[in-house]
């Protein structure tokens, strides 16, 4: 093609979970009623809405006005009933520890930016959440995956972090509940990876810890409040636990024991100031969602594990099929127990699209290597559309 090419770096930018939606709008448009089991976002699903009162405080900031341009580092009120938040998950995080950003995704573009140079190194759960392959190569490093153990639940395989740290690796990435995997790692392997970083002065745990709260296993614990000298970064935000994934409000918050930190810190408030502000009046509703109670979450995590168990009886009927149980979020990552019979798993996925109408993600979207032969889903539909989801899965392991 003639014309303006793209960059090198946009080009080579793959981003699963939207990517299989290409076809699947292709399909709609043609007038089928798909099944969509492919995205992690509540909203898309019925009976799982942002709460009310988080809402309210939303309209009730554009209201009032407060729709204008805010401190770069996020309202003051929500940094402090964030550190709040945090202390209560055992460390002692500050206001002027919190940074509010543009979801996850935005906070961990200014991380990268802020620490990485030519070269640099972060090593990141294989598989994972794939902005941690995509985004590091913007600023000239690399992402090394380090393996989770399918045959242990998907736990982390802190031999291989050890053999692969090196002095140019400065993130250690830790997703905790896991995304694809819904793996809950134990706080004894949390302790062994922070044991492995403490060798290693130039390297910062990056704990993303977005869905903390979605935890059936009892095991979730806050990285940094296990750590006692290894800098960590916690990331977490509106997305996930509190149901709100359009707002786009996350944050990072700066465990930093040993001062170590201060030179990318000023770097990632440098490029804070220079973005403006995160929406203001979303802060607003986040902050009426962290202040207030939250027994209605005990009830929607009650919802959510009776469909992660659905989903489980289901694969388990299903010859060529097979899953770890997730401990947590609202993701399975199920075992295509024979995948070439079906070309690939990025094969399985689009035949399954195109003969059954549901939407699911090829696990080698989200890596190549340790996802290969899996596909994701997510376990947020309704019973009834789940138990049809199935069976179209069934009907179409079962045609091959």
């Amino acid at each position: 093609m003639n014309g303006i090419p793209a960059s090198r770096r946009a080009s080579s930018i793959e981003y699963a979970i939207r990517d299989v939606v290409v076809p699947a709008i292709e399909l709609e448009r043609k007038g089928h009623n798909l099944i969509k089991l492919n995205i992690g976002d509540p909203l898309s699903y019925p009976g799982l809405p942002t709460p009310s009162h988080m809402v309210e405080a939303f309209k009730k900031a554009l209201e009032r006005q407060d729709n204008g341009y805010g401190p770069s580092y996020g309202i003051e009120d929500l940094r402090e009933a964030i550190a709040k938040d945090e202390r209560s998950k055992g460390w002692d995080c500050r206001s002027d520890d919190v940074y509010v950003t543009h979801g996850v995704t935005e906070a961990l573009q200014v991380l990268f930016a802020a620490f990485l140079e030519q070269g640099d190194t972060i090593l990141a759960p294989g598989p994972h959440y794939p902005p941690y392959m995509a985004y590091p190569q913007m600023y000239g490093a690399k992402t090394v995956e380090y393996a989770l153990d399918s045959d242990q639940g998907w736990d982390i395989d802190t031999d291989d972090i050890r053999r692969k740290m090196n002095d140019t690796v400065k993130f250690i990435v830790i997703v905790n509940p896991n995304n694809p995997t819904g793996n809950v790692a134990k706080p004894s392997t949390i302790m062994e990876v922070l044991s492995i970083a403490k060798d290693w002065p130039n390297c910062t745990i990056i704990a993303d810890e977005i869905y903390d709260a979605l935890d059936f296993s009892g095991d979730q614990r806050s990285v940094a409040s296990l750590s006692d000298e290894v800098p960590v970064v916690t990331l977490n935000g509106v997305s996930k636990v509190h149901f709100a994934p359009g707002w786009r409000i996350g944050y990072m918050a700066f465990f930093d024991p040993k001062r170590t930190l201060q030179a990318p810190r000023d770097g990632a408030e440098r490029i804070l100031r220079s973005r403006l502000c995160a929406s203001t009046p979303a802060q607003y509703g986040y902050l009426a969602g962290l202040n207030h109670d939250r027994l209605w979450l005990k009830e929607r995590l009650r919802t959510i594990e009776r469909r992660v168990d659905l989903c489980m009886n289901r694969i388990e009927g299903i010859e060529g099929l097979s899953c770890n149980k997730p401990g947590g979020a609202f993701y399975l990552f199920p075992k295509i127990d024979n995948p070439s019979k079906y070309g690939s798993d990025k094969k399985f996925v689009l035949d399954l699209l195109h003969e059954e109408h549901v939407l699911v993600v090829h696990g080698s979207g989200f890596s190549p290597r340790y996802g290969s032969g899996h596909f994701r889903l997510v376990a947020l539909a309704p019973e009834d559309l789940l138990n049809e989801a199935f069976d179209r899965i069934d009907r179409f392991v079962r045609s091959r």
